[in-house]
């Protein structure tokens, strides 16, 4: 734990030097809760607190895809991360470290959400709820974790940034994050099942509402993790085996 924390510290070092990261992540998120929610939902307790839980979801999608998609790929054009893939700890510490660098910049890019839902909507929520959803967000951010880091060490910078921006925003539309339960077009309806977005911002409507979560959207939110997680392990692994063997 010791040496994760080490390399947690490691890398919000990075990011408070360059905090554009921080605020490209919470930028999209805030922009739509200003321009769409607000004048659509804010005075609608139930649509405004959905709508919220919805932005801080794709919140999520975007900080975590991007930050260990384009993150990674840019730290392995680096001498830094052949020598610390020689240091004797494994590569365990270094991915906790990561993990947790990346879960508190997934946080940082929230604040402008819940202030925005907190100041000009009429989104509301308990205390259990408010606590609830902070955990969902963690676990939420698991799935995508995992994919920003296939796509991080599968590819080279140049690449990872073009994948990334192609796979978030049909996750996104896609998984229902711009509209409100039951009220998206048929075909997202039919397809947003099996997407990833969509079994995470049922969770965080289950947090902050009364909203039950579709079984086949929690069964294969579980198969996104297992694959994404089966994707990353391969993707680690051969970069490793074409750069050290």
């Amino acid at each position: 734990m010791q040496y994760a924390l080490a390399h947690a510290r490691y890398q919000l070092l990075e990011l408070v030097r360059t905090p554009v990261a921080v605020f490209g992540s919470a930028f999209f998120p805030a922009v739509a809760m200003l321009f769409f929610v607000v004048p659509a939902v804010g005075d609608n307790p139930v649509g405004a607190t959905y709508a919220t839980a919805a932005m801080v979801t794709f919140a999520v999608l975007s900080a975590n895809v991007f930050q260990y998609g384009v993150g990674v790929a840019e730290d392995r054009a680096q001498p830094w991360d052949p020598y610390l893939r020689t240091l004797p700890v494994g590569p365990a510490p270094r991915f906790a470290g990561r993990v947790l660098a990346g879960l508190t910049l997934t946080y940082l890019s929230l604040l402008p959400v819940v202030l925005i839902a907190a100041l000009l909507t009429e989104a509301r929520t308990t205390a259990a709820g408010f606590a609830l959803a902070a955990v969902a967000v963690a676990l939420v951010s698991v799935p995508f974790t995992l994919m920003g880091l296939a796509i991080g060490y599968a590819l080279p910078s140049k690449a990872a940034i073009v994948v990334a921006q192609l796979v978030f925003f049909p996750l996104a539309v896609g998984g229902g994050l711009l509209t409100a339960p039951g009220q998206a077009p048929a075909f997202i309806e039919a397809i947003a099942p099996f997407l990833p977005t969509r079994g995470a911002v049922e969770l965080m409507w289950t947090a902050v509402g009364d909203f039950r979560p579709e079984p086949l959207s929690m069964v294969m939110l579980g198969v996104w993790i297992v694959g994404l997680a089966a994707l990353a392990g391969w993707a680690y692994r051969r970069d490793e085996g074409r750069r050290f063997s």
